[in-house]
């Protein structure tokens, strides 16, 4: 299991749950990816982390720290 934040939510216009992670924000286009239902939405968020942190690890690139996310 990952330790990034990741920020689900609903899209009217989309009428998709959008998936945001805050600590990738820099480096991604966001939202990064979606589901039809919440469940989903975190499924694919999860796939999506494991994608990237594979990939800039195999390229050699350095790999964001998990944060806590400050709400404020």
């Amino acid at each position: 299991m990952n330790q990034y934040s990741m920020v689900i939510q609903w899209s009217n216009e989309d009428q998709l749950f959008l998936v945001t992670i805050p600590e990738f924000a820099d480096r991604v286009i966001m939202p990064c990816t979606h589901g039809k239902t919440r469940e989903e939405a975190i499924h694919n968020g999860e796939e999506v982390i494991e994608m990237y942190l594979e990939a800039w690890q195999a390229e050699g690139q350095s790999i964001p720290e998990p944060r806590t996310l400050q709400v404020v």
